[in-house]
């Protein structure tokens, strides 16, 4: 990766954006003052709530940190489906005593917004989901001297990201909770996707961006793992949803490790998109039948969401969670950030042994 960014940020560690009220500025700023890069999440807000917590955030810490858009859906979803759909979750209305959402409560997500007040008041780097930024977004950005990354789930989609002109490439493996950043959403495809260790050996061999590597990271070990195979630096979301900084329900903290919830499975049952989340009653129940309708379903079952969670009910929650939850440790942000820069640390020793003809220890 160019010195200029990984100048922002010591350690190779960056905290995924993870919308819904997660990445809250507290646990950005505690990421960035341990070394790592902490990220906002700009998705599901106004841009008038991005900017105030950009203005909170700024307020904690005057470290480097990152703000993440997520693009415009311009292709509109087959509202008989959505229809169908949400004649089918009238029952989960009903039993959490809440109203279904419109479906139409927008596509652009305030993007154009937004990005207008990232470029008055430019931050250090911006990273975009689900697309790529025109070359013009780009080129803006790099005048006010923000750096921009965008995801990528297979090689022709990092392709897209380097002809972009973007600083670097967010290689999204499917192990990945959260929504997968695949720039069409395919229904065909049937949410299958390419393990990231596989996904960054093929992003290395068909673009010379560098590779941030996210996807089911949990340890310091799987961060040497992914630099050793290509990758500049790597991006954690699920372990830092445990700690104390994140914004994140309660339930859904306590989900990860509780045996309840043994397995995740990607799933358009609460957005209409491919995303990983603990398996729950109401991913069983309603994931078969969801369409693809991004983000008319997102919508329609976001009141539900929010009545589950104020309900006390994980089973009715999205539960978003990559393949690594179990190991999800309940550490303050800043000391994760050491124990994996450590844990890395150790893991570089183990390899230099082998390298050196040591062998195992």
């Amino acid at each position: 990766m160019s010195s200029a960014l990984t100048d922002l940020f010591p350690y190779p560690i960056v905290q995924a954006p993870m919308a819904g009220g997660v990445s809250v500025p507290g646990l950005a700023a505690a990421v960035s003052e341990a070394g790592g890069l902490g990220f906002l999440a700009a998705g599901y807000k106004t841009a008038d709530g991005m900017y105030q917590e950009i203005k909170h955030l700024r307020g904690l810490t005057g470290r480097p940190f990152g703000v993440n858009l997520f693009l415009p859906q311009p292709e509109a979803a087959d509202s008989a489906a959505v229809d169908v759909y949400a004649h089918q979750l009238a029952g989960e209305a009903a039993w959490y005593e809440t109203e279904l959402g419109d479906p139409d409560g927008g596509r652009d997500d305030g993007y154009e917004t937004k990005l207008a007040v990232l470029l008055d008041n430019p931050v250090p780097v911006v990273s975009f989901h689900f697309g790529v930024p025109s070359r013009e977004v780009v080129d803006s950005l790099h005048r006010v001297g923000t750096f921009a990354l965008a995801g990528a789930t297979t090689a022709d989609e990092a392709r897209a990201v380097e002809e972009s002109g973007a600083d670097a490439v967010i290689a999204q493996g499917v192990e990945a909770g959260g929504h997968q950043g695949t720039h069409r959403d395919n229904p065909e495809t049937g949410g299958a996707g390419t393990g990231l260790l596989s996904l960054v050996a093929q992003v290395r061999e068909a673009v010379t961006l560098p590779i941030v590597a996210a996807g089911g990271i949990m340890r310091g070990a799987q961060i040497a793992a992914v630099l050793a195979a290509g990758a500049s630096a790597a991006q954690l979301g699920t372990a830092f949803l445990a700690t104390p900084e994140s914004g994140a329900h309660d339930l859904h903290k306590q989900a990860l490790t509780n045996p309840l919830f043994v397995r995740t499975e990607l799933t358009r049952a609460f957005s209409g998109r491919p995303a990983r989340a603990l398996v729950n009653r109401f991913l069983r129940e309603h994931g078969p039948y969801a369409p693809a309708a991004y983000p008319e379903v997102h919508h329609l079952t976001s009141p539900v969401r929010g009545a589950a969670a104020k309900a006390g009910d994980a089973q009715g929650m999205a539960l978003w969670a990559g393949q690594g939850h179990r190991m999800a440790r309940e550490l303050p942000a800043g000391r994760l950030v050491e124990v994996l820069a450590a844990e890395l640390a150790a893991a570089g020793t183990a390899l230099s042994g082998y390298a050196t003809g040591g062998g195992a220890r």
